[in-house]
């Protein structure tokens, strides 16, 4: 009988102990969760994309404005009607041009060609030298001003340095020869500035 009692007690106590005993953790390491960067938006994702097509319209801004200047710093060659215009007299159909341009005018006591009249000299240069045939009189003029054997020389030197300019733009030196008449031709009569800055001048004669 003790032996029954003592059994019935040891499997209790172990019953007891296998109760209380921990349980083991059955959580997996992948269930953890891991903290992930958010993703980009829409915004954020064109930004880059914004930049590089600011830079793509600065550069083409900046091209532009390059070939720009240089067509600007390029000088314009004489054309064909440009020559027309300064050589030959005006049709009845002629739109701007009133009188063939063969004169140019100096300031007082100077006898180089101004800028103003440097493409009229050139465009007469480039029609002689497609003209062999042609032949020219540079006629130098001075105003009142000064003895007349001054005003004599400065209307000679005008009129060389217009042939020289006429046969660097393409005429032969025969074709031009270069007199002066001083003082002695005016084309205006008064005795002020406006009169004597037209009588500055030196006439190309065909």
């Amino acid at each position: 009988m003790k032996k029954l009692i003592l059994s019935v007690v040891l499997i209790n106590l172990l019953a007891g102990c296998s109760y209380f005993k921990p349980k083991k953790s059955t959580a997996k390491a992948e269930d953890t969760p891991v903290a992930t960067a958010p993703a980009p938006t829409g915004e954020q994702q064109d930004t880059g994309s914004a930049t590089q097509a600011d830079v793509n319209a600065q550069t083409l801004a900046s091209d532009t404005a390059d070939s720009t200047a240089a067509a600007e710093h390029t000088p314009a060659p004489i054309e064909q009607a440009d020559k027309a215009a300064v050589i030959e007299q005006p049709s009845d159909n002629a739109a701007v041009i009133e009188q063939p341009k063969r004169s140019v005018y100096f300031p007082f006591d100077v006898d180089s060609i101004q800028d103003a009249d440097k493409l009229v000299v050139q465009a007469h240069g480039a029609y002689l030298g497609e003209h062999p045939e042609q032949k020219v009189r540079t006629e130098g003029h001075a105003d009142e001003r000064g003895s007349s054997e001054y005003n004599l020389a400065l209307g000679q030197r005008r009129a060389n340095n217009t042939k020289k300019a006429l046969v660097l733009s393409g005429a032969k030196t025969k074709q031009v020869e270069a007199i002066s008449f001083g003082e002695e031709k005016p084309q205006a009569s008064g005795h002020d500035e406006n009169s004597w800055a037209q009588n500055r001048r030196v006439d190309i004669s065909y």
